[in-house]
């Protein structure tokens, strides 16, 4: 009876070891292929474990937030392969973002997992994501600008005291005879005194982003007013697709300005163009059919609103243009 009962628990133990030899051969990693993003961009988090063939995975079922301040937009299904040692390999993609600045800590995700009836876990690594705010636009026009040269200074005019009073006056006699003329001929035209020219228009992404923060940090649908929320989130989006595509959707209905991008599929990719459908059509439910969304749909609408702005915008690219360089070799010259 004791040598049966020794048996027994040196059994176990055997189970025991074999079970945590098997917990070694798995090698769950976490990816992310940027750390460092602007607030609102996208970045791509995959999960990939690899394990023995005899042994079953249990693969995480992730919520839509990874964190208080991490969201998941857009996940892939779960892929498996077999590795040239004879293992097993799976992976998952995930397309994350995050709405707030400052270093954000992942935290490790749990693979359960089974063998000869015995069950365990085993974590992955835990990752780091950093969020920095866009720069105020007036430090970013200084960058661009570069220093400024000093002006030399200019030579003293001559003078010439016999003549200058004669001068003067001529001036100013030509001076009032032109303002004159020049007064009455704006006026017969209907037209101002003086014209200034123009400040040069914001692009129109710069002006969306900012508006889009705005309602972010007023974070109105958070007090009650859905309505309202939905109402101003389509009105900076209806502003920007005027300016940008030139698109009257500022006195479009919905239907109307979904249809514009339909008849013109080439402006925007199909992933834009489906965020926008769904943004003005819950849009329309919430002002007109009383729809009342969820929380987490409330917050994909601003999410897909800032994937609309930053995946259509114009990026102007600044080239450095150079003078040719003259490589021909001196030319004879003959002295006469």
């Amino acid at each position: 009876m004791r040598k049966y009962h020794h048996t027994t628990i040196a059994f176990i133990i055997l189970m025991l070891f074999s079970t945590l030899l098997q917990a070694q051969e798995i090698t769950p990693k976490a990816l992310l292929n940027n750390s460092k993003i602007i607030i609102g961009d996208q970045v791509t988090l995959r999960l990939d474990v690899e394990y023995s063939a005899n042994m079953k995975i249990g693969w995480p079922n992730l919520p839509d937030s990874l964190t208080e301040f991490v969201e998941i937009v857009e996940r892939s299904p779960v892929d498996s392969t077999i590795t040239s040692n004879n293992l097993k390999r799976k992976w998952q993609d995930f397309v994350i973002t995050s709405f707030d600045s400052g270093t954000h800590v992942i935290p490790p995700f749990v693979f359960a997992f089974s063998y000869n009836g015995m069950s365990d876990s085993v974590k992955s690594n835990s990752l780091e994501l950093e969020v920095h705010t866009l720069p105020k636009l007036d430090s970013l026009m200084n960058a661009l600008k570069g220093p400024i040269d000093i002006k030399e200074p200019y030579d003293a005019p001559l003078t010439f005291k016999e003549i200058a009073p004669w001068i003067l006056g001529g001036l100013l006699a030509f001076g009032l005879i032109f303002l004159l003329l020049y007064s009455l001929r704006r006026k017969r035209n209907n037209q101002p005194l003086f014209s200034f020219p123009q400040k040069p228009k914001e692009p129109a992404h710069i002006t969306a982003l900012r508006e889009l923060d705005r309602i972010k940090e007023e974070k109105i649908w958070q007090q009650g007013k859905t309505k309202l929320y939905y109402s101003e989130l389509t009105d900076v989006l209806r502003q920007y697709i005027s300016t940008r595509f030139g698109i009257p959707a500022m006195e479009q209905t919905s239907e109307e300005t979904i249809a514009a991008f339909k008849f013109r599929r080439s402006l925007v990719d199909e992933k834009s163009f489906d965020n926008l459908r769904k943004i003005l059509t819950n849009a329309d439910l919430v002002k007109f059919a009383k729809y009342e969304p969820l929380p987490d749909d409330n917050n994909m609408a601003l999410v897909d609103s800032y994937f609309f702005v930053n995946q259509t915008k114009i990026v102007e690219i600044i080239e450095d243009k150079k003078p040719p360089v003259d490589d021909r070799e001196g030319e004879d010259v003959i002295l006469k």
